[in-house]
């Protein structure tokens, strides 16, 4: 018989943070669980010279708006 625990839900505030200030390196993505997408960013990022930091600024934007509200499992961001 296994009893777990739910992962705690991660934080709207952190992840639009980290979003808007760290984009670039994909730190959002990676604290909501999606690695795969973490990595693209960042690669992204150093192929364009920065200038592809703007798709992590702007997903930060739609965390803090509310228009992404679910980590990479489903789960509801708190």
């Amino acid at each position: 018989m296994s009893t777990s625990t739910p992962a705690p839900a991660k934080s709207k505030i952190v992840a639009a943070l980290l979003g808007i200030f760290l984009g670039g390196l994909g730190a959002h993505s990676f604290y909501l669980g999606n690695a795969k997408k973490g990595a693209i960013q960042l690669v992204v990022s150093v192929v364009t010279l920065g200038a592809g930091s703007l798709w992590g600024f702007i997903e930060g934007i739609l965390i803090l708006i509310g228009k992404i509200d679910t980590d990479a499992a489903g789960n509801p961001l708190a």
